[in-house]
């Protein structure tokens, strides 16, 4: 059965990505027989300017995503700072639920449950940006039949999430962005064959943790890892798709193996610095323990303070070594 072409579009775009996202809105037209959902990785406490800036950018209405929002043809939903954006049951929602890549909002939330709702209706891209966010969804969406599209990484001013959404699916189309804009709209207007609904209970099941609809302490899929979460400090399991890894806790917090390498050093170094912090605290009261015990004239005390004191310091010393010494290798970025 034919059905009308793929009307769900989603898109992901991290550093370097607002000016794609500028130029791409920038060539589509009015009419476009489908709605764009925009995801660029913001902090929490980012001023939400985006939705304004994209809005100038071409006839498309803009807006900010709001939760249990109708979608509606020729509109582009902007997620918000610290929400995940989803589409559930043709509606925009807006979840709090857990980091995906250290990051909320995340491009693997978005593209995986508009795979479990629109299936074959489905038009992913992925433009510029580090790392590798956006290569599970982009995985889910072709698996459910939808297309993939990713911004050439020559012209991609950071080619990491390009890169790994086209290692993660192999048919993906690898265009210039202005390009880019034409596809969507050929998928958009080319009719596609409605099939049943692809099976995929593992994503339905961590896509229901976004919604609210699934206990945390539910096991995800996957084997156990022996890794402990950088967010939470919970038991990871690990997902094998081909040659790639991606880890997820059972409270939902989701790593790829590149970014959990990351998450892992700003967890230790977190915990280097509340040492070193507490070694210099240790250190203040062994010194003033001493020189109150030499006011006294009591001499032994005195030198068992000043031997402990020159010990938290040698420690302290080889400590803030190794804190330097943590952090992300670009080598492992290559």
């Amino acid at each position: 059965m034919w059905t009308v072409g793929r009307d769900m579009v989603v898109v992901a775009a991290s550093s370097g990505g607002v000016e794609p996202l500028r130029v791409l809105l920038g060539e589509l037209p009015a009419d476009l027989p489908a709605a764009l959902f925009v995801v660029l990785h913001v902090t929490p406490d980012d001023s939400g300017a985006l939705p304004g800036l994209l809005d100038r950018s071409g006839p498309l209405k803009v807006v900010p995503a709001e939760d249990r929002q109708p979608v509606e043809h020729g509109h582009v939903y902007v997620a918000r700072p610290d929400h995940h954006l989803l589409v559930h049951d043709g509606m925009t929602r807006l979840s709090r639920g857990p980091l995906h890549n250290g990051h909320r909002p995340a491009a693997d939330p978005l593209f995986m449950s508009a795979a479990l709702d629109a299936g074959r209706r489905v038009a992913a891209v992925v433009l510029s940006g580090a790392l590798d966010d956006g290569a599970k969804g982009s995985q889910a969406v072709d698996h459910h039949g939808g297309a993939v599209a990713v911004q050439d990484p020559q012209e991609a001013g950071f080619p990491g999430m390009p890169q790994a959404a086209v290692a993660a699916v192999a048919n993906a189309i690898v265009l210039p962005v202005r390009e880019l804009a034409g596809w969507i709209v050929r998928q958009s207007r080319t009719p596609v064959i409605a099939e049943e609904q692809v099976d995929d209970a593992g994503v339905a099941v961590e896509l229901a943790r976004f919604l609210g609809d699934e206990p945390t302490s539910e096991v995800p899929a996957g084997e156990f890892a022996g890794h402990s979460c950088p967010e939470c400090g919970g038991p990871m399991y690990e997902q094998k798709s081909g040659t790639a890894s991606r880890f997820v806790c059972r409270l939902g917090h989701a790593w790829t193996g590149d970014r959990m390498i990351d998450a892992q050093a700003d967890a230790v170094e977190r915990a280097l610095w509340v040492t070193i912090q507490r070694l210099e605290d240790r250190l203040r009261l062994l010194d003033r323990m001493r020189h109150s015990a030499g006011d006294r004239g009591r001499e032994i005390p005195a030198r068992r303070f000043g031997e402990e004191a020159e010990r938290t310091r040698e420690a302290l010393g080889t400590i803030r070594v190794l804190q330097s010494r943590i952090g992300r290798d670009p080598i492992l970025r290559s």
